[in-house]
């Protein structure tokens, strides 16, 4: 056992490493070579998502002591979207880092994962895959479906209705405050098919972990039965010596994204996935989420691009049952190792659906294949930009407009319910400054709600384009994470309002109609902003970090360290 270079040393380096632990109240038997399993929960209330983890703990615990194990809950950062500023993205990689270090630094055989929020499932698997040690996922589940005035409500998407509906005086503000408690009931992170819900289902599609457990609700008692087991089978990992490289592998990288697919998940899962799959040593390209994905039919009808929440998911079969639906396609490599310690294929092997309405059958999916996402190339994204089809409007999947340009996000707010606002429904907005170095972070507001006059003129949707990222939760046309950004002079920074641009995403296009001499000549006037940090973590952040189309994690970190003992403090 790694932990024994602590636990079972010899002399004064072992009795201060024994006695100090003992002051919690720990026998002397807890010391004789069974595993040491760690527990890095993200519990917080500064992060509502994860507030409810410690509970979780709780019921790891139990299964690790069932198991002949010796549990260590240690707390980690919450990267929680909804409180944090600038962008929890920002802190992604941060608390990548330090659960990491943490897991190296200590007595660890192997490591229980506690997430909820968007960031901290991919910041903590990103930490398993750098330094190797068994480790098994658990998210802390959806919270109960939203229900407001006898009709389901999802977080963050119902946040955007409500929105337009106060701006067009469908609803008044008395009844935005009333909703706000119906969408958000209970513990758990977001109920749609947002980032938080995504990332749970790419933990369990990638075999990180246990079958079913993505979708159970935060307050739901089997979400606590999974969690128990989680303990029992982390010991079984550590004696099997069952390392995350083992799992992580290209082939579960492959199931990851067409289940992503399949799901209508969030667009952010690309970035995470990237990002991961750097950390593990695995070849992944953004081209690969494209071809990957174009012959999955989305079988899933949840919010935001369906009708249905997760607890709906969950009551219909759950994970389990797309991933069958998926292996007996012939669109999953059904023999992937998981944290089970059988493969994909047989975990899901028996999956029931009791609701075809809410996971639709391949034969009759919910959106053909080729309704994902959708990965755009053109000399306006030559590194690549993205686009959720299944949350878009098909009438706008071909176009053509006049670029209404805007520096900032909030350069954008300031003036986007001016009756006055030169733009009509052709118009295409163009959002810079939004990129993981221009704000920095790479934050979700390239859904920027339309102007005030377009909404009360009946208009829904327009094209929307942006360096940035988008809720998980949003909808829309909005062409996201344009590569390279606009900060380091990518050609987002060279667009002038009233230049002309064309999408085509059946022909995965993305086109600035400027010729090149012009563009040239633009890019010889350009000149960055002055940084906006020159000390501190954002500093730091700025002069590392990737572009989106590498998953944005620091150039430092891509790779795996390891899980080598540490030098002796004593």
């Amino acid at each position: 056992m790694r932990s024994a270079a602590w636990f079972g040393a010899t002399g004064r380096s072992g009795m201060i490493y024994r006695s100090w632990m003992r002051n919690q109240g720990f026998g002397p038997e807890v010391f004789d070579g069974r595993p040491v399993i760690g527990i890095a929960t993200s519990a917080s209330e500064l992060a509502p998502c994860n507030a409810h983890l410690h509970r979780v703990a709780e019921a790891v615990k139990r299964g690790v002591w069932q198991a002949g194990g010796f549990p260590l809950e240690f707390p980690t950062m919450a990267t929680g979207e909804t409180l944090m500023r600038p962008t929890a993205m920002l802190y992604r990689n941060l608390m990548a880092m330090e659960v990491e270090e943490l897991i190296r630094a200590n007595p660890l055989d192997g490591v229980v994962l506690l997430s909820g929020c968007d960031k901290t499932t991919p910041a903590m698997l990103m930490a398993a895959a750098s330094v190797d040690v068994p480790a098994i996922m658990v998210t802390g589940g959806p919270m109960l479906n939203g229900k407001y005035r006898g009709r389901d409500v999802g977080s963050g998407t119902g946040v955007w209705r409500f929105e337009e509906d106060l701006k067009t005086g469908r609803i008044t503000q008395e009844e935005c405050f009333f909703a706000e408690g119906c969408m958000a009931r209970s513990n758990g992170h977001c109920m749609t098919m947002g980032t938080a819900s995504t990332m749970a289902c790419m933990a369990e599609a990638l075999g990180m972990q246990l079958p079913g457990s993505a979708t159970w609700p935060a307050v739901d008692a089997r979400r606590f039965e999974t969690a128990q087991r989680a303990g029992q089978r982390i010991v079984g990992l550590v004696h099997d010596e069952v390392r995350p490289s083992a799992i992580l592998t290209r082939q579960a990288f492959e199931n990851a994204i067409r289940t992503n697919a399949a799901i209508g998940g969030s667009t952010n899962a690309i970035v995470h996935l990237l990002a991961l799959a750097g950390r593990a040593g695995v070849p992944l390209e953004l081209g690969d989420f494209d071809t990957l994905a174009r012959p999955v039919p989305t079988l899933l009808d949840l919010m935001p691009s369906g009708r249905f929440l997760m607890e709906d998911f969950c009551s219909a079969g759950g994970l389990p049952v797309v991933l069958r639906r998926l292996a007996e396609a012939g669109l999953l490599h059904g023999d992937q190792l998981t944290v089970t310690g059988a493969s994909i294929g047989a975990n899901v092997a028996d999956a029931e659906c009791f609701n075809d309405e809410v996971i639709t059958p391949v034969e009759r999916p919910f959106q053909p294949a080729g309704a994902g996402t959708a990965v755009l190339r053109g000399n306006l994204c030559p590194d690549g930009a993205v686009i959720k089809q299944s949350a878009a409007s098909p009438e706008l999947m071909t176009h053509r407009g006049r670029a209404l340009v805007f520096d900032s996000v909030e350069d954008y707010h300031r003036v986007c319910d001016d009756p006055e606002l030169d733009v009509d429904a052709d118009t295409v907005l163009v959002i810079r400054g939004a990129g993981p170095i221009g704000y920095p972070g790479m934050p979700e507001v390239s859904n920027v709600p339309l102007p005030k006059k377009l909404l009360e003129a009946g208009v829904t949707d327009m094209v929307r384009i942006c360096d940035g990222r988008m809720s998980g939760t949003g909808y829309g046309t909005v062409v996201l994470h344009t590569a390279p950004e606009s900060a380091v002079g990518g050609p987002l920074a060279l667009v002038r309002t009233g230049d002309w641009i064309s999408l085509d995403v059946p022909s995965r296009a993305l086109t600035l109609e400027v010729g090149e001499e012009e563009l040239a000549r633009r890019k010889t006037q350009w000149q960055p902003d002055a940084p906006r940090h020159t000390s501190g973590y954002a500093w730091l952040y700025t002069q590392h970090v990737l572009q989106a189309d590498r998953g944005a994690d620091f150039d430092f970190l891509v790779g795996c360290r390891g899980h080598e003992v540490p030098r002796e403090s004593h």
